[in-house]
């Protein structure tokens, strides 16, 4: 390769924009965590009371109302996402929503493995499907923000209030960066390694209470593994949203996220945190702006995310360049700014039309992102010329 280009002269402090797991919080350290936790049992008064602290920072932050219950569970936002539909669907019709590559993970769940006779909404890539023409009286599971597609719902006002079914929102790169109306919201989950920073491997889910009446009332035709059981007796097992895991949890991981929740908490707490990821995300609209080979995957600003946000070449910039020829391009960008400890991981999801994601979430700083800028024009024109 040549340089078309010379180097740009300042480099992102912090180049993780990672979707996933994201870059930690600013001034994160792993000396500044608590260790007391560490080498005691989950159940101990200790490690009890450290879980219970999360739920209840996450609380806090996030506004989650008293009717509403937080646990935390196994197996990222993937296990509190299974262990929701199959405890909860069945009971009544069901509509999958997907326009990305989590939420079609949810319909191959629901439709092959549970096999229920579930009505599928799709869009594709960049686009959001009619939410307003939606069976409310089915139960209704979708992601809030597609991670894989930059595309979010803006609000919660398309869903009713005298609705039937349950909603059920995937947040797992919305939480703690978009309003989240808790009273339209039935179920929700995350995983705190997205948009807190945190480490892996834990899910958390918010039950509000028409989820808990569905979990007491219906039982499920199928069997149900160990970690997916959130009743005994038909009655909530309430000891899991106090902190009482179901299986053990890495109590370095519920550390790590307590770490992350009280800096939220010292810098301003949610709105914070949402002005920061708004700010980062307005800085990349300048960016794609800027270069006329960059572009927004989602072209409605109303429906672009503020968190994971997925670009694409400009048609004109790839012009006569099959798909595979445009990911040849983004593999060499992402190696490029990698070598040059410019940008880590900002190919885009491997599911997802060919192009970069750059994470903008409150834990990355607006400068990194300003400075992320000149290096893509540059790897760009490295690739380009070669």
């Amino acid at each position: 390769m040549t340089d078309a280009l010379p180097r740009p002269g300042t480099k992102p402090a912090r180049p993780h924009f990672s979707s996933g797991p994201c870059a930690k919080p600013p001034g994160w350290a792993p000396e500044r965590l608590a260790t007391g936790s560490l080498g005691r049992s989950h159940r101990s008064k200790l490690g009890k009371a450290r879980l219970e602290h999360a739920i209840n920072l996450t609380r806090e932050i996030l506004g989650v109302p008293d009717t509403h219950r937080i646990g935390i569970v196994p197996a990222s936002d993937t296990g509190a996402v299974e262990m929701v539909l199959w405890s909860m669907l069945g009971a009544r019709p069901a509509t999958m929503v997907a326009w990305e590559s989590f939420g079609e993970g949810w319909v191959t769940d629901v439709v092959k493995q549970l096999k229920l006779d579930a009505k599928v909404v799709k869009a594709p890539y960049g686009e959001l499907p009619d939410l307003t023409a939606l069976d409310q009286d089915s139960d209704i599971v979708f992601t809030w923000n597609g991670t894989t597609s930059g595309v979010r719902v803006p609000d919660g006002d398309w869903i009713r209030d005298d609705r039937k079914g349950l909603t059920i929102a995937d947040s797992t790169s919305a939480v703690f960066a978009m309003d989240m109306p808790w009273d339209k919201l039935d179920v929700v989950t995350f995983s705190w390694q997205k948009v807190m920073g945190g480490e892996g491997a834990h899910g958390v889910l918010i039950l509000g209470p028409r989820a808990v009446e569905r979990l007491e009332s219906y039982t499920p035709a199928w069997p149900l593994p160990k970690i997916f059981r959130m009743t005994k007796g038909g009655k909530l097992i309430e000891g899991i949203f106090k902190g009482e895991t179901i299986n053990t949890p890495s109590m370095l991981a519920v550390e790590d996220y307590i770490f992350a929740l009280e800096w939220a908490k010292e810098i301003g707490g949610l709105d914070a945190l949402k002005a920061r990821s708004q700010a980062n995300a307005k800085a990349l609209d300048a960016i794609v702006d800027r270069y006329d080979w960059l572009d927004h995957l989602a072209t409605d600003p109303a429906v672009r995310s503020n968190t994971s946000v997925c670009l694409k070449f400009a048609d004109q910039a790839v012009e006569g360049l099959d798909d595979d020829a445009r990911l040849a391009l983004v593999k060499k960008i992402a190696s490029l700014l990698e070598a040059e400890h410019a940008a880590y991981d900002i190919a885009g999801y491997r599911d997802a039309p060919p192009g970069l994601r750059i994470w903008c979430g409150a834990t990355v700083d607006t400068k990194d992102i300003e400075a992320l800028g000149p290096w893509l024009d540059w790897a760009w024109q490295q690739v380009r010329a070669a």
